[in-house]
């Protein structure tokens, strides 16, 4: 089901800078790389955009983010659906890895409008994140507030913090 929202050029910047990781940016790029973002739609209803102050940098984690798994999660509006971008790095039994998780959050506490016109804005979106191996939606904050659901998602053991440590 098309409900013919599309999604803004921002949008679709932000996800091929996260998707493409540069092997030789500096530290200022590093610190500049989204690690988590949210979008909503525009007030009209008619565009998915950038939602203004939610992100997480590279460069905030470690000094206003000491979590950044828990401050994404804290992040989700308790009452209103959003799609979020979350760069997760996890471990398997054979190696350390790098994902985008592409996650749809529909609480339960969101107006059924609201729900309806998110799931069928869905596939606009998916269709602009050429390349997304990882597609999670999300109904309340029990399914995503233990980052080892994540994990499990992605097919690995946990999901790491940036200096390599379990949490």
């Amino acid at each position: 089901m098309a409900s013919g929202v599309t999604v803004t050029d921002d949008v679709i910047t932000v996800f091929n800078e996260m998707k493409v990781r540069k092997a030789q940016a500096n530290e200022d790029e590093k610190k500049k790389r989204k690690k988590a973002v949210l979008f909503c739609l525009s007030e009209d209803k008619k565009h998915i955009i950038l939602e203004e102050g939610r992100e997480i940098l590279l460069g905030d984690v470690g000094e206003c983010v000491k979590d950044p798994y828990l401050h994404f999660v804290k992040m989700l509006p308790p009452d209103d659906c959003r799609y979020a971008l979350y760069d997760a790095t996890y471990e398997t039994k054979e190696t350390k890895k790098e994902d985008l998780v592409f996650i749809f959050w529909a609480p339960e506490n969101a107006p059924l409008k609201s729900k309806m016109i998110y799931a069928s804005s869905k596939d606009a979106i998916k269709k602009k994140f050429t390349g997304i191996k990882h597609e999670w939606q999300v109904n309340g904050i029990e399914d995503i507030k233990d980052r080892r659901t994540l994990a499990e998602k992605l097919g690995g053991s946990s999901v790491i913090s940036l200096e390599g440590s379990p949490l």
